[in-house]
């Protein structure tokens, strides 16, 4: 099979146990292909862990769940020099933390101080730790899906801007639509009833994709075209949330700082990717405004006006999509 082949069994796996949550599935495989991090956020219940479980089960990736609380310590997500002594001798070894995984959860993000998290987003983006005095490099397919409770705000640590910035989507789930209900109640019988195990009597193992799928299907994303039209899309998009004062009034009252240069690239990366989703090899304006709110969501400043006024982002990015041109 090709890469694309095997991607799409794989959306299909997921799917058949994540119900009513395809845009949180497509959402977290554009963030594998894209080779970038994913913030999500949503009400507890939402199948936000069972999605990356899910991933991990049906890919050839080790997967660790990072539970992040007020106590947690940096060493404690990195990993630290252990002394060891054998034969009467005594050496310093390094102990790998959960962050040493293909895939890494971690959950409630913004529950755990400032230093945890900035350890947790050093190694997003430097994809490497250094401890004593060494680097120790990160798998080669790293993947960090951090969640964040919109509700409840109390005794939190807020991620500061310019560290959301440093991940590629920021994705919001919301509740599945009522036809689909009764379809997650009766999955949740039959794992129930047949144990969860993988390996359960008459149960067949779980179909696991190759990480060299990926690498492939990430050459071929990376391969995809885009024309400078759609380039230009992406430039006057960012652009406006910049200087929105010449394209809308409106808009220059609710934004207060625009999209940086992630913004941009990460946009381009994304439609790339949803584009070789959709079996094309060539971007669309389409592809850019299928993806634009989860890459500019957290990455928009908006100002007081806005927020007294009650806008928020998706709002902002709405009125953005339906003033800026297509090229």
């Amino acid at each position: 099979m090709s890469a694309r082949d095997d991607v799409l069994v794989l959306r299909a796996k997921m799917a058949e146990s994540i119900i009513g949550q395809e845009r949180m599935i497509d959402r977290l495989l554009l963030g594998l292909l894209a080779d970038g991090h994913l913030l999500v956020e949503g009400l507890p219940g939402l199948a936000k862990t069972r999605a990356i479980k899910s991933l991990a089960k049906h890919l050839e990736a080790s997967f660790s769940r990072i539970q992040f609380t007020p106590d947690l310590l940096p060493a404690d997500i990195t990993g630290s020099e252990i002394y060891f002594s054998e034969g009467g001798k005594g050496e310093f070894r390094f102990q790998p933390g959960p962050l040493f995984a293909n895939l890494v959860l971690a959950d409630e993000v913004n529950r755990s101080p400032a230093k945890v998290q900035a350890a947790l987003l050093e190694a997003m983006e430097e994809r490497q730790i250094t401890v004593g005095g060494k680097t120790h490099p990160l798998p080669a397919l790293f993947l960090v899906m951090a969640t964040q409770n919109p509700i409840e705000q109390e005794g939190t640590y807020p991620l500061p801007e310019a560290q959301l910035d440093r991940f590629l989507m920021h994705v919001n789930v919301g509740y599945p639509e009522a036809g689909t209900e009764a379809q997650i109640m009766r999955l949740t019988r039959g794992e129930e009833f047949g144990g969860g195990a993988a390996h359960a009597p008459g149960r067949e193992p779980p179909v696991v994709i190759a990480q060299a799928s990926i690498f492939g299907a990430r050459a071929e994303v990376h391969a995809v075209r885009m024309s400078e039209a759609v380039e230009n899309y992406i430039v006057a998009l960012v652009e406006a949330t910049r200087e929105p004062k010449p394209l809308d009034d409106q808009l220059a009252d609710w934004i207060q700082v625009g999209v940086s240069p992630r913004g941009s690239i990460g946009l381009d990366k994304v439609s790339r990717a949803q584009a070789w989703l959709q079996g094309r090899d060539f971007v669309t304006p389409e592809d850019v405004q299928a993806v634009v709110h989860e890459v500019f969501r957290h990455r928009l400043i908006l100002s007081y006006e806005a927020h007294a006024a009650r806008v928020s982002a998706d709002a902002a990015i709405d009125r953005l999509v339906s003033k800026v041109a297509v090229a």
